[in-house]
């Protein structure tokens, strides 16, 4: 069993930047993707970007420019760099992780950005 835990979120101004972080903890997996999502208020949660084991790295369209995902092997740690935050961003964001199909995921962490 992998635990996620997220840290980072915050309240922010548009055009502001935020790096969220995702521990991960418990056993590990050779073949093990991880990923970022959302959430925002009356809606459905969304891909946000995602690093592969193979180390290929997708980000949605509506991020595409402004967010890096990245990782840090040693430290089990997954971020997420959010620059040109938008109030459209606003989004519980979880990190999330599996072989395959994303099984684990962390608690989520808000982010809100001010118009």
């Amino acid at each position: 069993q992998v635990q996620l835990v997220e840290s980072g979120g915050g309240l922010v101004q548009a055009g502001g930047s935020l790096r969220l972080s995702c521990v991960a903890s418990g056993r590990t997996f050779r073949r093990y993707n991880m990923g970022w999502f959302r959430q925002a208020p009356g809606k459905e949660r969304e891909f946000v970007a995602a690093i592969m084991w193979t180390g290929r790295i997708n980000y949605a369209d509506s991020v595409k420019g402004r967010f890096t995902i990245s990782g840090d092997n040693a430290k089990n740690t997954l971020y997420l760099q959010m620059n040109s935050l938008k109030p459209e961003d606003t989004a519980v964001y979880y990190c999330a992780g599996g072989v395959g199909s994303y099984d684990n995921w962390g608690q989520g962490t808000q982010v809100t950005v001010s118009s």
